[in-house]
């Protein structure tokens, strides 16, 4: 069992000298002292600092009226959610999950002992309800690995009440500032502690460890100088997809608005520019790992294809006149949503399983240790440009295909072979435009564009066989089909609406790319 507060805070350097006078704030009547309460909490991290260089702290922490576990994403500046878990021995399997895509099989151990004594003040209005609480905490810092070291030093916290106006924070910063406070130069106390307790041979300017090398310059020049490579612009397109799909784990398994659409697109982004940019990376290398895509992106597929159709069906059927709905049309549609879509604890068990941990390794591999041809060396003016009209052509072929067509099922497929070369043209020309420019831009716009018109289209498709479906199983049951044919037949208005303003759309694009 978890819980998620959102903390909204701010922390100050502090002389020792405790917390100024806060009485007469805006908006506060009083100010309540409530004691000194003694923290004592362990933090974790893998042995080359993984959960910190992603910005994450997790504790374990004793004292205080929220003793358990503590586990901070990065929401904004000054704002993170502490995902939290009862006090336990070891780390609960909730919070191990959360951190899973970082993690992988390294060990996590203890990093930091920190041990607080916080001096809380209360900050409330007339009717007693919490402003925000402002704290002096005295803390000694102790590093638990390498050589061991200890710091001292004591910071003011303030953070916002649940709910609160954070502009709040702004009147209390005013008044500590005239006090002569200043905001801290860490951005935790886990950041400082380790800084602070950091082996004196590499304060002094020692060994320390050694970047990664995977491709991170994205556009531009490189460290030398130099115009970067087409190979260096393409791995800095990967390297920003592999990053979205390890950050947004979490947030899936969080069930956050839109996570499993954006791991879904960061994972099919990768898979076209491997396939895009095949001269620049080696396929014996690349197809393997294309193919794992491919998979992870039809498991993320499963509820969110499910969920995209019900909505569009549940909307056309709100837009429906009262009397048009004949028949538990609305329940039927809600069981047909449950029994159609999958089950969120396998899409968990497909992200705590070995492969797709395997897979996240491999993106790593790619980026670190990219298999490069000799295409990857040269202008990407020349390469990436190549790349990027060679997919225009390709989905241009199946337009004017579709074009050709009468209506009927022989367009339906021609438009949707169309809409999936466009999406990659488009995941194509995303990579090129910091190289390419504003030609580029103007693509990735004209094929999402296209992607929209003929998705709408796709959608429109899919949404009369589910339609099609439903009117069977009502019949089958002795109930109403009509408003199901009614929908069906709405539908097919709008897939001719799509159909009649595609050829202006294709022509509004142009016959060929200014790439």
């Amino acid at each position: 069992m978890t819980e998620t507060k959102r903390e909204v805070e701010r922390k100050y350097a502090s002389d020792g000298g405790g917390l100024p006078d806060l009485t007469g704030l805006a908006g506060v009547a009083a100010v309540l002292d409530k004691g000194v309460t003694e923290l004592d909490a362990t933090y974790y991290d893998t042995a080359d600092a993984r959960l910190l260089a992603a910005s994450l702290t997790l504790r374990r922490r004793t004292g205080g009226s929220d003793a358990g576990w503590h586990l901070k994403f990065p929401v904004a500046p000054g704002v993170r959610d502490e995902i939290r878990a009862p006090l336990s021995d070891t780390l609960p399997p909730a919070l191990a999950g959360l951190v899973r895509s970082r993690v992988r099989d390294a060990e996590l151990v203890p990093v930091v002992r920190l041990r607080s004594a916080r001096d809380v003040r209360e900050l409330v209005d007339a009717e007693g309800r919490l402003l925000a609480e402002v704290s002096a905490d005295a803390v000694r810092a102790d590093r638990l690995t390498g050589d061991g070291g200890s710091a001292r030093w004591t910071e003011i916290e303030v953070e916002l009440a649940d709910g609160g106006d954070p502009a709040f924070l702004d009147e209390v910063e005013t008044r500590l500032r005239g006090a002569g406070v200043r905001p801290s130069g860490s951005a935790s106390k886990l950041a400082r502690a380790l800084a602070e307790t950091e082996p004196r041979r590499r304060k002094n300017g020692g060994p320390k460890r050694k970047p990664q090398a995977d491709g991170r310059r994205a556009t531009g020049e490189t460290a030398s100088g130099a115009e970067a490579t087409a190979g260096e612009h393409v791995l800095a397109y990967l390297r920003t997809q592999r990053d979205a799909i390890v950050a947004l784990d979490p947030a899936v398994r969080r069930e956050l608005p839109d996570s499993v659409h954006g791991m879904r697109v960061a994972t099919r982004r990768t898979r076209s520019a491997l396939r895009s940019y095949a001269k620049v990376l080696d396929r014996t290398v690349t197809d393997p790992l294309g193919g794992e895509l491919k998979w992870l992106a039809t498991e993320l597929g499963v509820d969110r294809d499910q969920e995209v159709l019900t909505d569009r069906l549940t909307t056309a059927l709100d837009a429906l006149p009262r009397p048009l709905v004949v028949g538990p049309v609305r329940k039927r549609l809600r069981t047909w949503a449950r029994a159609g879509g999958g089950s969120r604890r396998r899409l968990i068990a497909v992200l705590d399983g070995a492969r797709y941990l395997a897979l996240l390794d491999a993106l790593d591999r790619l980026v670190g240790e990219p298999p490069l041809l000799p295409a990857a060396a040269g202008a990407p003016e020349k390469v990436l440009a190549k790349a990027v009209r060679k997919d225009f052509a390709r989905v241009a072929a199946l337009v004017e295909e579709a074009l050709a067509q009468p209506p009927g099922t022989g367009r339906d497929l021609a438009l949707h072979e169309a809409r999936k070369k466009a999406k990659r043209t488009r995941y194509c020309a995303e990579a090129a435009a910091p190289a390419l420019g504003a030609p580029a831009a103007d693509l990735v716009r004209h094929m999402k564009s296209l992607q929209n018109l003929l998705g709408d289209h796709q959608d429109s498709v899919m949404a009369r066989a589910a339609l099609r479906d439903l009117a069977a199983r009502a019949h089958a049951a002795g109930e109403s089909a009509f408003t199901y044919g009614l929908l069906h037949g709405r539908e097919e208005r709008r897939a001719e609406l799509a159909e009649a303003a595609l050829p202006r759309a294709w022509e509004t694009i142009g016959t060929a790319p200014a790439v």
